[in-house]
């Protein structure tokens, strides 16, 4: 196993210097870290005087020449399932440099020009590696800052998804989104794939009369008569936060600069859903600091998305499986919308440190939730979020627990998972506990706006904790709160460190109570729980107990119809104990379940359960089946993976 990465006595000179590059990286100059400021929220990075540690997945060499922005003209073409057009960018280039090195996979390159008069210039195309795609390494003629690619997607395209009339909530349009994160971008763009590389950009997407393009920039709010839109995009972004989607939909204001999109059949509710966005927003931005990018919108997609949402600024894409219908899901809100301060304001560098973008949203999504609702409704999430951390600790191997990871020669989504997200937060809020929130909260608000438009480094962070936090607080007489040592170990280390702030919660511990009654013989209709709200509901169904009989789970199910409950969340916790009990009866409610959404975050655990027994992988197999053509990429992936699925 890799071993952990080695820290100097002193933080503050051993994490001076970035990490060397990883064997096993894609051969190449380092990629480096951009020198953006805050200054202005429309600048663009500039090319630092020194590299900083290469992005292992990416070909592109930014210190030769940088894409800082993007001009796309793009045609949608359903029936091909393809989009064709152009991608120009703007380079900004070292003294010397000779070409630029973009990343594509599985992108049909037609023709490069460069320079504003877009002579044709030389190009050529790397050997194709699995999930990296190919290099397009361009020449420059001397004085050329732009490149002009002509090129067309092909209906595979990993990150793009089509889908019929009949798999939308409408059923007479067809319908297109995009997934970026992490690595997906260069498969409907030739662009620097790195969260290094920032850039900002317009577009012009033309599609069929009637339909909406909507992208992550701003939006129009009604159809366009002849189906050609134009987005512009003027804060600097990774390219991960590339999105575009197209279908029929509709449009409501939640608020002065909130509003969402959804199909013509979802509007209503998933208005009603999200209404307390503009609050969220408000609760935010008191805290740390003004909202940057305008507006905050979501979409409502189809279910086949494969996340719970995807931050793409000034419109967060959403999974409808957060509409509850009684706001109990929203704390996604709050995630995706925290995310416009750690992740698309200050960007992990690499997807090594993804952490600093997953651990932070989920500690400051936390405390969004403690504002709008209440310290004990935060303690529910905290004490839920443990029990995932614990079960992926459980089943990854000692260094894929660390929070810095190395990732090199493998997928970074196999980094996106409860260590990044929960053991991050489990982090900040350990330190939070330690040093108290009134030094804290200036402290992490400075974090933000000092690094805005920035991408960084779990050394960096650490380096401006030490500087900022820690020791300047030991430098005035005050306790530093964490040790060196144990700011490692959190970081470099696996599992839980000692003296974790593990989270509890009374409202939890209550269930607990009912659920031990329960074991115990309690009827099930005797129980408290018609006041119980889906986290306490989650926490109950998780923790039945191994052994509990058949006739108890059915007697479950008939006292609360679980098998049939619209609360996405609780039907999951619910069906993985079905699987695990193999109570036959919820089988169906499985079966639609799993095939009428593609979230990653069900179907991964749900298959994992069915692939423990001969009979379960029959079950899952002959499920996948039928849905495996409805999951976006992403999740096909992942599932076949499980399933050992052979086409």
């Amino acid at each position: 196993m890799p071993r952990i990465r080695p820290v100097h006595a002193l933080l503050a000179a051993a994490l001076a210097a970035p990490l060397a590059g990883c064997a096993g990286r894609v051969p190449g100059p380092a990629t480096t870290q951009p020198s953006a400021t805050a200054a202005t929220v429309a600048s663009t990075p500039s090319l630092p005087a020194a590299a900083a540690a290469p992005d292992p997945h990416s070909y592109a060499r930014p210190a030769e020449a940088r894409v800082t922005h993007l001009d796309l003209d793009l045609a949608v073409d359903f029936a091909a399932r393809r989009l064709t057009g152009r991608a120009s960018l703007r380079l900004e280039r070292a003294p010397g440099a000779r070409r630029v090195v973009l990343d594509t996979r599985d992108l049909d390159v037609r023709r490069v020009g460069a320079g504003a008069e877009d002579r044709e210039t030389t190009f050529r195309l790397g050997e194709p590696r699995p999930f990296l795609g190919q290099e397009l390494v361009i020449d420059l003629p001397d004085g050329a800052d732009v490149v002009h690619v002509d090129y067309a997607t092909r209906p595979e395209a990993a990150a793009l998804q089509w889908l019929e009339p009949r798999q939308t909530a409408g059923g007479e349009h067809p319908f297109l989104f995009t997934q970026s994160q992490a690595i997906l971008a260069r498969t409907w763009i030739p662009l620097q794939d790195t969260p290094a590389v920032r850039m900002t950009y317009e577009a012009t997407v033309r599609v069929p009369p009637g339909l909406m393009a909507v992208m992550s920039a701003d939006n129009p709010q009604a159809p366009s008569a002849d189906g050609v839109y134009r987005f512009r995009m003027p804060q600097a972004i990774p390219s991960y936060l590339m999105a575009l989607a197209v279908g029929d939909l509709a449009f409501r204001p939640l608020g002065e600069t909130t509003g969402v999109y959804a199909e013509e059949p979802v509007i209503e509710r998933a208005a009603w859903e999200l209404a307390d966005t503009q609050k969220m927003v408000a609760a935010a931005e008191a805290r740390w600091g003004p909202y940057r990018w305008g507006r905050y919108d979501l979409l409502v997609l189809p279910p086949s998305f494969p996340f719970g949402g995807m931050e793409n600024p000034r419109l967060t894409f959403a999974t409808p499986t957060i509409l509850a219908g009684d706001r109990s899901l929203v704390a996604l809100v709050a995630h995706e919308l925290a995310h416009s301060w750690s992740g698309n304001l200050v960007t992990n560098a690499t997807w090594n440190d993804f952490w600093l973008n997953e651990g932070f949203t989920v500690y400051l999504e936390g405390r969004i939730m403690e504002d709008l609702y209440g310290r004990p409704y935060a303690e529910m999430l905290e004490v839920l979020a443990l029990h995932d951390l614990r079960d992926e600790i459980a089943g990854l191997p000692p260094a894929d627990t660390h929070l810095k990871l190395d990732l090199a020669g493998r997928d970074p989504d196999e980094g996106m998972n409860a260590i990044a997200y929960d053991k991050g937060a489990l982090f900040l809020r350990t330190l939070e506990r330690r040093v108290g929130r009134e030094r804290w909260d200036p402290f992490l608000r400075s974090w933000f706006e000092e690094n805005a438009f920035r991408s960084v480094t779990s050394e960096d962070f650490a380096r401006f904790l030490e500087e900022r936090l820690l020791g300047a607080g030991a430098a005035d007489g005050r306790e530093p709160g964490m040790s060196e040592d144990e700011v490692r170990a959190w970081i470099y280390g696996p599992g839980l460190p000692a003296g974790a702030a593990l989270a509890e919660s009374e409202l939890l511990r209550g269930v607990e109570a009912d659920l031990a009654r329960f074991a115990a013989g309690t009827p099930a209709a005797e129980l408290p729980a018609s006041g119980w709200s889906s986290h306490q509901w989650v926490h109950f169904v998780r923790n039945l107990p191994a052994d509990l009989p058949e006739e108890r789970l059915a007697e479950l199910d008939a006292a609360f119809g679980l098998s049939k409950s619209g609360n996405s969340e609780i039907l999951f916790a619910w069906l993985m104990q079905a699987v695990a009990h193999d109570y036959a009866a919820a089988y169906p409610a499985l079966e639609h379940f799993l095939t009428s959404m593609g979230r990653r975050k069900f179907l991964k655990p749900l298959y994992e359960e069915l692939a423990k027994s001969p009979e379960g992988l029959e079950l899952g197999r002959r499920i996948y089946a039928k849905a495996r053509p409805t999951y976006h990429s992403v999740s096909v992936q992942t599932v076949d993976a499980i399933l050992g699925w052979k086409e």
